[in-house]
């Protein structure tokens, strides 16, 4: 997800080509559809594709990047400078070899927010896991946590204990990634 959200995102803020502004304003436009007016169309496409009861269903709509991760890493690469792109076109750099050394070591900051932010939205997805999965083995985290809880009693001890295990990786993620999105937040106030 992060590959393919700031390789568009550097396409729209760097590069010109026909229909740039048109088809981002479409991702935009993607970003105010909400998730429930897609569920039944892609809900039978992956069962079409013979994908129902796997995990391809949670993993392949968010790896080519969302509208949001697209939005965000396309704001953050025009607020850097142009002459960081000039200097490594008059050396000779394709598009390619400046996103990818030039542009994607300064994006760490981004990097580390949709990280947190991505992980985070699939490890806490709910809706997801609970129209795709039916086998009990496969169940997510938060899936097992919620069959903790039926009709007629509720192991609130479980479900607790099971909430603060299932906190722990995010916790770790974020705690990796702070600096970087501390860094992020401290840059953006600067000027100049």
């Amino acid at each position: 997800m992060l590959f393919f959200s700031s390789l568009a995102g550097y396409a729209f803020a760097r590069l010109r080509f026909p229909g740039r502004d048109k088809i981002f304003m479409c991702f935009l436009a993607a970003m105010m559809v909400p998730f429930v007016i897609t569920l039944i169309p892609r809900f039978l496409l992956f069962r079409d594709l013979g994908f129902y009861d796997t995990y391809v269903p949670l993993i392949v709509p968010a790896m080519f990047g969302t509208p949001f991760s697209i939005f965000l890493t396309r704001q953050f690469f025009m607020t850097l400078p142009k002459e960081l792109e000039e200097a490594a076109i008059v050396d000779g750099c394709s598009h390619v070899r400046i996103w990818w050394q030039i542009f994607m070591p300064l994006c760490k900051p981004i990097i580390s927010t949709l990280t947190v932010f991505q992980f985070q939205s699939s490890y806490n997805d709910f809706m997801g896991p609970i129209i795709y999965i039916a086998t009990d083995a496969k169940f997510t985290v938060q899936m097992g946590l919620s069959s903790f809880r039926n009709s007629f009693t509720s192991r609130y001890d479980l479900i607790m204990a099971g909430s603060i295990l299932a906190l722990i990786p995010i916790i770790i993620l974020f705690v990796c990634c702070q600096k970087y999105i501390v860094r992020g937040i401290a840059m953006s106030g600067m000027k100049g």
